[in-house]
């Protein structure tokens, strides 16, 4: 027929000798997954046709999309620019996302844990589901993207296993690094905490991954899910399909239920260590090609609290606060400035004028600081920093920490001049300044007074040497004059010799009950309860004992004695044993003392006028003590009072 030769031309459809379209490839499988998921890409303008010429020359081949790559190769491609090749620039990007880890070997802090997967993966032990728990910014859904990538590489040649090395050049290593492969599936609980979410994941694992070895879902902030979520997901997590990996993260896995935590292998991703993340921050100073001081870099890692991604977004910022007529450097007092911190020269003076008492100099200082800026808060955490380190430097020998050779000498002298007690009594007093500040409405006149307060109390004696202290006195204060005042005098007309006032018991037990808790303090529990109970003093001098035992103990405890008593107060002391025969003791043991004064005060309850009318009334009763403290019901004895 003439109108089907028009309609279909002179040719049926099945001679078409037209060459047939090419089958899609993977990477257009992935990317149709990916629009039918969340939606085509703006549209981009189609080219111009080209021109028919006898001979056309051939098309440039498509330019593959670029990938996110390693900092090593970050600093190896930062020599072409985008103007000298006429593209347009790209958009900035922070450091904490330019610097994110691509491989295990750029994730730092955690080697532990890099072993242990690495170990599992050559011994093909893979878990089927992992937790990934830790404060913000130390790696937990790097870590998260880092094991999809090493579960799921094929290497360069495509025929890869499982490797704790991804080698980052493959399809499923490039799909991952930038988020849009098919199998490994991202989803923040935070937004998705219902029920119906959980269903989706249900369902969907039934079905094999599409191009990848295995299906991954990385559940971050996986606390969020609700409780039914869980519920509905604890089936799944327990016994998995063979493909399906889980990766969960969290920053408070307390609230995670018991029941997904067993079904789970845990991962604690720790702290970063502040030299560690100094070192870090050094290193990619040099690849942005910034200078930057040690000390501002110190000061960015202190302030970073152990997370890399909080340290690196103070780090840009650093480096966008720098002077650009210093060249861009990184300084420490810009940084200071930055942050709010207390300069450590002033902190220094700080501490001198507190332990030198001067007042002036002392609200002068402060008052600088807070018109510079400085909060008061700041100015307290500062001098509590100082002074810890300075109690550190006491126990460890000396300021290894120090940043600067005037710094470590001004600890180190402030750690051999000062006392323990003084130290611990000047952090004391300054933890509660702290706590004053924040919560005063004036916070600079709180901040005032608190240092005046440290300053006049930072060379006071402690309770203990000032007991010490008085007992000494009192043992050489003279004694008072008779009446007459000539028989004062000798026949030679020389002064008489004034006899020291006798030590009575209750000055002896009262010292002898301080070295007991000056022992006990210093961790000799044992050895405590021994003086309480053995020790029957005879005589007690400023560094000598002799003491007698009661019946029943034949120990010799002379030795132990000796060695606690010297190691708690720092000087060498004389201990003998005695028996009672040729000099009796002075006091009974700190136990018979207890048991005496017990038995005294039941004796004196029993003669009560109260008690005695009583017991008239009734012949019966008895008198029960109830030594229970009061928080657990009992009368702890207030009823004698």
């Amino acid at each position: 027929m003439d109108d089907s030769r028009d309609m279909f031309g002179d040719t049926p459809p099945w001679d078409d000798k037209e060459e047939e379209a090419p089958a899609p490839t993977q990477a257009e499988l992935e990317e149709a997954g990916q629009a039918s998921m969340f939606g085509e890409p703006e549209p981009v303008a189609a080219p111009s046709a080209p021109v028919p010429e006898p001979e056309p020359a051939p098309e440039p081949k498509a330019t593959p999309e670029p990938r996110e790559t390693t900092a090593v190769e970050k600093k190896a491609a930062a020599a072409p620019s985008s103007a000298s090749t006429g593209a347009p620039a790209q958009p900035y990007r922070v450091l904490a996302r330019k610097y994110r880890p691509q491989t295990f070997a750029e994730l730092i802090g955690q080697e532990a844990m890099v072993q242990t997967l690495a170990n599992a993966i050559k011994r093909d032990r893979l878990a089927h589901a992992f937790l990934m728990t830790g404060v913000r910014g130390v790696g937990k859904t790097s870590t998260a993207r880092l094991i999809a990538k090493a579960l799921n590489c094929i290497g360069p040649d495509g025929q890869g296993g499982p490797t704790i090395d991804p080698c980052g050049q493959c399809e499923p290593c490039q799909a991952i690094a930038e988020g849009r492969h098919i199998d490994v599936i991202e989803m923040d609980a935070a937004s998705h905490t219902g029920v119906d979410d959980v269903r989706e994941i249900i369902e969907a694992v039934r079905y094999a991954a599409v191009s990848a070895r295995y299906k991954i879902y990385i559940i971050d902030e996986v606390h969020m899910l609700s409780r039914n979520a869980f519920n509905a997901l604890l089936k799944t997590l327990e016994e998995p399909p063979a493909h399906v990996k889980f990766l969960f993260a969290t920053t408070e896995v307390d609230k995670l239920p018991v029941t997904v935590l067993s079904r789970c292998q845990r991962f604690d991703l720790r702290r970063i260590p502040a030299p560690m993340l100094a070192e870090h921050f050094a290193k990619v100073c040099g690849l942005e090609g910034v200078e930057a001081e040690d000390e501002a870099l110190a000061m960015v890692a202190a302030a970073a609290e152990g997370s890399v991604r909080d340290g690196l977004s103070i780090l840009d910022q650093a480096i966008a606060h720098a002077d650009l007529d210093g060249e861009g450097q990184v300084r420490a007092e810009k940084v200071r400035d930055m942050l709010g911190l207390s300069d450590k020269s002033v902190q220094r003076s700080l501490i001198t004028a507190i332990l030198d008492g001067k007042g002036g100099e002392l609200l002068e200082l402060v008052a600088r600081q807070f018109a510079l800026g400085v909060e008061p808060i700041a100015i307290m955490r500062g001098l509590m920093t100082l002074v810890h380190r300075i109690a550190v430097a006491q126990v460890a020998g000396g300021a290894h920490d120090a940043h600067s050779a005037e710094e470590r000498e001004a600890i180190e002298g402030w750690a051999k001049a000062l006392k323990a007690g003084q130290v611990h009594r000047i952090w004391q007093l300054l933890l509660k300044g702290h706590e004053e500040v924040k919560s005063a409405p004036d916070p600079l006149v709180a901040v005032q007074m608190a240092l005046l307060r440290i300053m006049h109390a930072s060379d006071m004696p402690d309770p203990g040497s000032l007991v010490k202290k008085l007992e000494e006195l009192a043992a050489r204060a003279p004694a008072p004059a008779p009446a007459g005042g000539a028989e004062g005098a000798s026949p030679s007309g020389a002064p008489a010799a004034v006899a020291p006032p006798a030590i009575t018991a209750a000055m002896v037990t009262r010292r002898w009950e301080e070295l007991v808790e000056d022992v006990e303090h210093m961790g000799e529990l044992s050895t405590a309860n021994t003086m309480r109970m053995q020790v029957r003093v005879v005589e007690l001098g400023a560094s000598l004992l002799r003491y007698a035992q009661p019946p029943g103990f034949s120990e010799d405890i002379t030795a132990l004695l000796r060695a606690c008593l010297t190691k708690a107060t720092g000087e060498r002391w004389e201990v003998y044993k005695v028996s009672e025969e040729g000099a009796p003791a002075l006091m009974p043991t700190l136990v018979e003392q207890a048991e005496a004064k017990k038995t005294a005060e039941s004796d004196a309850v029993n003669q009560h006028p109260l008690v005695l009318a009583t017991k008239a009334a009734f012949p019966q009763a008895e008198v029960i003590e109830d030594d229970r403290p009061l928080a657990v019901g009992g009368g702890g004895r207030n009823w004698r009072r």
